[in-house]
């Protein structure tokens, strides 16, 4: 294959002058930067403790279904429909904090038992009918939830 030379044309008026004004401060100077140590390690510690929750939030042994149900019952603020006469889960945004007043209810892991407000327990296959202890209220809320959950879960298996 033949290479085609090309012409280049140009004329005075197509470079432009440049003059030297002046030095600015290198930014990358390390004499001259500021790290604030204190907050860098107020931002690792926080880190670490998200971190360390984030794992205790993960259930071990369970399978993906389980672990949909307990983020679903994590994610559910406690005031559940107040006012409404009927159980509505409030979600978390993609930080996992809810706005105003709404709080998120305790739920933690026991093994393969997934424990809501630190009474309501939920065994394994995680039915409405494994639901136990706590008060007849609380025992109400977290069936709905499980409800609730395995109706979306079923509807987002049917999709696939």
């Amino acid at each position: 294959m033949a290479m085609e030379s090309s012409n280049i044309n140009s004329s005075s008026e197509d470079f432009a002058e440049f003059s030297f004004v002046g030095q600015a401060e290198d930014p990358l100077d390390i004499n001259k930067c500021y790290i604030d140590l204190h907050s860098l390690q107020a931002r690792e510690e926080m880190a670490l403790r998200q971190a360390e929750a984030d794992a205790e939030r993960i259930g071990v042994g369970v399978t993906a279904e389980a672990q949909s149900i307990f983020d679903a019952l994590s994610k559910t603020g406690s005031n559940w429909g107040k006012g409404k006469g009927h159980l509505t889960p409030r979600r978390c945004d993609r930080l996992g904090t809810l706005t105003g007043i709404e709080k998120l209810l305790p739920v933690r892991w026991d093994k393969t038992v997934i424990v809501v407000m630190n009474e309501v327990r939920v065994s394994s296959p995680y039915l409405p009918e494994c639901v136990s202890g706590g008060t007849p209220a609380a025992n109400d809320r977290v069936k709905k939830v499980l409800e609730f959950e395995r109706k979306r879960l079923q509807g987002r298996g049917a999709n696939r």
